[in-house]
């Protein structure tokens, strides 16, 4: 870099006994306002006001300046800056007094600036170490994450010096979730007594709890402290949000208030993500929000942020988090901008893509993670023109290659109805990873495309995982293909390592319930080595109300309420079972058990996408300015779909009623309503093709299904419905799931 390092501290130690040149007082005040810049912070000014003084100044005045200099550099981890000044050093002089102090910064700074290697040599070279020398060369291995280097230096250090606290410290940091290394260094450190420090106690609180299952070491190292300070108390919060005990970390910050012990934003932070984990954690957070409002710290941008995830996870009022993100005023950066946009994001995407629209128009660049939580905004939309656009961005800033945003758009583009344009985003990706493959073959199966599925694993040249084979599952289940799915379900255990869990058991006995095998599908329930959940229940009950197995259904409902007591799943195929089969009397307690115990069942709502404006609407035709002009529409499609063979479903209204309120009663679901708002408005439809695209957020019924299936036809256009299962591809009276969902 500079020559031979050996001349630099050969030069650098040789002593000379010449007198000191003499500084004026204006040189020495310059010096010394040098130092006191770098003490503020204000490298630049530092380093410009040093290389003004002409003539430079010997070392023998300036070796303190050049220190503080070094040191500066080092903090704010500036390489180049100090590159330039010990080039400057060593220009100016060129037989310099030997400061072992001084040497050790240059190698602290070219440490904790990453370049290892050079500080190496320059230490392996210096005629004389001290324990400053070592810890140095420690630190820096450890802070860039270099643990073999870290441990060779540490291992050498023994031979000649005793460890410092800020050695002990290093090392064990270095030791990261190893917790075999860390006890051995725990071990030295208990037998030369620095386990005491407190320096010590932070660093291997921290090593236990990212170690497994740590969590009760980190805390016995915790109540050894005897003087535990702020950054203690923040790392056992910290260390028990990382091992998942979120109700500890609770405890100990409720210990530390009430004790008195000022906390900072560090520990909100930790406190604020512990609570994300937790179900129950909605109480806890608005009490937390109330104590951060009060000592002042939702000015603080990491705290303010990390509230907002913390509201979002725990289903928190979205406006309440835009109200938190206002509170930043003006301040906000691309985490927090990230946070409200991914509060928005599962449940109003639309106005996600407003906020990032707001984002690129005030802030700078938008990061990788912006653009994948945008990308699955994207994923909640009618359309594909969106994630588009957003790739658009992505390409724009140089992200083409990135795996995750790739395999982000493979599942914006599956989700808004398009499995071409996943297949492309696949089919180019230069690096793929599992999720990759994952989100490719969950593509294939909400589209119920199990055959290319099963094909695509085939190729799959990365190692599976539990999701792999959900998505295979899925798969066989749409479409039909029970050998399949059973032979994979079998197999997944001795071929590829994956002992079955939940989700996969839920998956099976969809695949048998959805092929009126409902028996076998019982028959697997009572062999699952876990207690099968509310899913599996679920499962078994779709299945039930599909094939019409009454007795079953009582038991799979009565099931799903005990695990379930809020979902009105149970409790709406049980009334639509009895509905279906003339039983009224029955539905009709059902419903009423249902409004005795205040659980309310999920409205049909259908979305579509007009004008870059998403349309909703409900069954009935409630809350459109349009209704009437679209009930007009919907009976003269009506009318002219009964000429081309249509005949609703009567059988399927839920109320015991007159044949031709029936009919009614099937005409305004949601979903045939946005079909119509769609052919009044095609001319208006800003994407390019022959489709309507319509999203729905429960299962599309029978009626509507042949409904699809005959106006597709009529109008000779492709619909695509996606409901809460599925895709739905409409095309000249068939659809592509073969009549099998």
């Amino acid at each position: 870099m500079f020559g031979s390092v050996g001349c630099v501290v050969s030069g650098l130690s040789r002593r000379f006994t010449t007198a000191a040149v003499s500084l004026n007082s204006d040189a020495i005040n310059l010096l010394h306002h040098v130092r006191l810049l770098c003490s503020l912070g204000h490298l630049q000014e530092a380093l410009k006001l040093f290389y003004s003084i002409t003539p430079p100044p010997p070392l023998v005045h300036s070796h303190h300046t050049y220190t503080a200099l070094f040191h500066a550099c080092a903090r704010r981890s500036s390489l180049p800056q100090g590159q330039a000044l010990h080039r400057h050093m060593l220009l100016h002089n060129s037989n310099p007094d030997f400061y072992l102090f001084l040497i050790n910064h240059i190698v602290n700074m070219y440490a904790k600036c990453g370049s290892l290697d050079y500080a190496r040599q320059l230490f392996d070279e210096m005629p004389e170490r001290n324990i400053v020398s070592w810890t140095a060369l420690v630190s820096g291995y450890a802070q860039h994450g270099r643990p073999d280097g870290c441990f060779k230096v540490f291992r050498e250090m023994l031979v000649w010096h005793r460890p410092t606290e800020f050695a002990f410290a290093s090392v064990i940091s270095a030791c990261g979730g190893d917790g075999d290394c860390g006890r051995q260094v725990h071990t030295l450190a208990l037998k030369t007594a620095f386990d005491s420090y407190v320096f010590v106690g932070n660093a291997l609180i921290m090593m236990y709890c990212r170690s497994c299952g740590g969590a009760d070491e980190a805390w016995s190292v915790y109540e050894s402290m005897e003087f535990p300070n702020l950054v203690s108390w923040n790392s056992m919060i910290a260390g028990f949000q990382v091992c998942g005990y979120g109700n500890r970390a609770l405890e100990l910050f409720s210990q530390m208030h009430f004790s008195g012990v000022r906390f900072d934003r560090a520990t909100l932070v930790s406190i604020l993500s512990c609570l994300c984990e937790m179900g129950d954690g909605l109480e806890y957070c608005f009490q937390l929000q109330c104590l951060i409002i009060k000592t002042g710290f939702i000015s603080e941008i990491e705290v303010a942020t990390a509230l907002v995830k913390a509201y979002s996870s725990l289903g928190g009022e979205v406006s309440d988090c835009y109200k938190i993100f206002l509170e930043l005023d003006g301040r906000q950066d691309v985490v927090s901008w990230t946070a409200i946009i991914a509060a928005y994001a599962e449940q109003y995407p639309e106005e996600a893509i407003l906020l990032f629209r707001q984002f690129l128009r005030e802030c700078s660049a938008p990061d990788r993670h912006m653009f994948s939580i945008v990308l699955k905004a994207c994923a909640g939309l009618a359309t594909e023109q969106h994630a588009l656009a957003v790739q658009s961005h992505v390409l724009k800033v140089g992200f083409e290659d990135d795996t995750v945003l790739a395999n982000a758009l493979i599942h914006a583009c599956a989700r808004c109805g398009s499995i071409a344009l996943s297949m492309q985003a696949f089919d180019t990706m230069i690096s793929r990873d599992t999720v990759s493959w994952n989100s490719m073959l969950k593509a294939y199966a909400m589209h119920g495309q199990g055959k290319e599925a099963l094909q695509l694993f085939s190729q799959m040249d990365a190692q599976p995982d539990g999701a792999t084979f959900v998505a295979l599952l899925s798969a066989c289940s749409h479409a039909g293909m029970v050998e399949e799915g059973t032979k994979i379900f079998e197999t997944m255990s001795n071929n590829h390592g994956i002992v079955p869990q939940l989700d996969h058991y839920a998956c099976m006995v969809d695949v048998l319930g959805r092929a009126s095998r409902i028996s076998e599908a019982k028959e697997l329930i009572d062999k699952m080595p876990m207690e099968p959940d509310s899913v599996v229940w679920s499962a078994l009950l779709g299945g039930c109300r599909k094939h019409g197995e009454t007795k079953l259904a009582k038991l799979a409902a009565a099931k799903l309420k005990e695990l379930d007591p809020n979902n009105s799943l149970g409790y709406v195929l049980m009334s639509n079972i009895f509905s279906t089969d003339g039983r009224f009397n029955e539905a009709g307690l059902i419903r009423n058990e249902m409004e005795g115990k205040t659980v309310r069942k999920e409205p049909g709502l259908s979305w579509i996408e007009i004008g870059n404006h998403v349309h909703e609407f409900a069954s009935g035709g409630q809350q459109r300015l349009e209704r009437e002009a679209i009930f007009s529409e919907l009976e003269k499609l009506v009318r002219r779909l009964k000429d081309f063979g249509y005949v609703p479903q009567i059988s399927l209204a839920l109320h015991d009623i007159e044949d031709e309120q029936k009919e009614e009663q099937l005409y305004y679901h949601s979903e045939k309503l946005a079909l119509v708002f769609a052919l009044m408005n095609l001319g208006n439809r800003c994407y390019s093709g022959n489709i309507i695209k319509i999203m729905k957020n429960i299962r599309i019924c029978v009626d509507c299904h042949n409904f699809m299936k005959l106006v597709s036809e009529l109008v000779d256009m492709e619909i695509v419905v996606r409901d809460s299962n599925r895709f739905h591809h409409f095309k000249a009276k068939v659809c592509s799931c073969n009549d099998y969902w």
